[in-house]
């Protein structure tokens, strides 16, 4: 499955590109897609930035429209900062509610914007907390906007015009004070494409009942989580990528416990609605839970110096190049994972290297290879094989509705 987003370009006054708005596509036709606003920026949020961490946008802001409900449950919180510009859409009603969530996002130090804004008194105390607002230009005249602009001069505002479609409006919108632009003038919506991995509806909706409790049971969640090869991949990129990590993430408990509630909450919140009623290639991802198993209990049993949660996370993320059709190196780069693991699934060395280099071959029924890892290894063959056989019916039992 592909996951497809539009970026335009956000210019300067010497149009140099300083951000790129992005919007979740259902297909290469650029067609917006048939659901609602907050399905839409979940999705875009979960495929592209859960996945790729803001490759879209290389060093440049990334511009991303939240509906009302994501922006009062503080979605934008799960994302850096530094990247980031929480549109506040123009349907949003300058509530109570919404003020709370924006004084909020302000004080953790996000940047919000004002998508096609049109004054109105309601807005005026959220003004003070506004780092962008965008007028839509085609249907909002400039003498307006020029009036609006120098009546706010007090604030530290930047004012963006948007759909710039001449020459001769990128003129009369600087000249009234509009230091930044996004339009057909500069640049159509670019196409990008993206592989993507969706996680089990059935994992999504029991973590959803999971979360709804007042004292989260991070037992339970561990297990769900670690069921599903998606949510495991997403949740440690997202670790590693909001947080400064001083210390490596060797467990997926140790990784959500070092989220911590709000934010674990708020996670599995954006994956529910972001895939509802996806699919996914079951076959692989009940091998990955299979050689998860297999590596850990070997580990475990064995004589290993490595650590048993160490081997399962190699047999998890083993198959993730195949699921993304995309280099595993390119893909575990910025993940949190030690040294040796990463020697072990890059070049298949090392200790671990050659555990998942036996268990690959047994599956390829090459048994000399079998024969030589398990040389290496010290373990015997007959050992193997009966592991091997057990975490087949474990991982046929574990993959089962519950």
């Amino acid at each position: 499955m592909y996951s497809y987003v539009a970026r335009q370009p956000i210019l300067d006054i010497d149009k140099n590109t300083i951000g790129y708005e992005l919007l979740f596509r259902d297909g290469p036709k650029n067609a917006f897609p048939d659901m609602d606003a907050d399905q839409a920026t979940s999705r875009l949020l979960s495929d592209q930035f859960m996945n790729s961490c803001f490759n879209t946008t290389g060093n440049k802001l990334a511009f991303i429209n939240f509906p009302y409900n994501s922006l009062i449950s503080l979605i934008p919180t799960l994302f850096p900062k530094d990247k980031l510009v929480v549109e506040i859409l123009e349907d949003c009603e300058p509530t109570d509610e919404l003020f709370e969530a924006v004084v909020t996002l302000f004080e953790k130090g996000y940047k919000l914007a004002l998508d096609d804004f049109i004054p109105d008194a309601r807005w005026e105390r959220f003004l003070p907390f506004i780092d962008f607002i965008k007028f839509d230009i085609q249907s909002f005249p400039l003498i307006k906007a020029k009036f609006f602009i120098h009546r706010h001069l007090e604030y530290k505002i930047k004012f963006l015009a948007e759909k710039v479609e001449t020459y001769e409006e990128f003129q009369k919108a600087k000249k009234i004070g509009f230091e930044f632009f996004q339009g057909y003038f500069f640049s159509k919506p670019e196409m990008l494409q993206q592989r993507v991995i969706q996680p089990s509806e059935q994992v999504t909706l029991q973590l959803c009942k999971e979360i709804a409790t007042p004292k989260l049971n991070y037992a339970v969640i561990e297990k769900l989580i670690v069921k599903d090869l998606t949510l495991s991949y997403k949740l440690l990129k997202y670790v590693n990528a909001s947080s400064v990590i001083v210390k490596e993430i060797t467990s997926f408990k140790h990784a959500i416990i070092y989220l911590g509630e709000d934010k674990l909450r708020l996670f599995i919140s954006l994956m529910t609605i972001a895939h509802a009623n996806q699919h996914k290639p079951q076959s692989l991802y009940v091998l990955s839970i299979q050689r998860a198993h297999i590596c850990e209990q070997l580990v475990t049993k064995g004589s290993f110096k490595a650590d048993p949660s160490q081997a399962f996370l190699m047999g998890m993320f083993s198959l993730l190049d195949a699921l993304l059709n995309k280099p595993l190196p390119l893909l575990i780069t910025d993940l949190p994972l030690s040294d040796e693991l990463k020697l072990a699934l890059n070049e298949g060395k090392g200790e671990l290297g050659h555990l998942l280099n036996a268990v690959k071959s047994y599956e390829k029924a090459d048994w000399d290879k079998v024969s030589h890892y398990c040389n290496e290894l010290g373990i015997s063959e007959e050992h193997f094989a009966s592991q091997y056989a057990d975490s087949v019916k474990w991982s046929d039992v574990y993959t089962l509705d519950d």
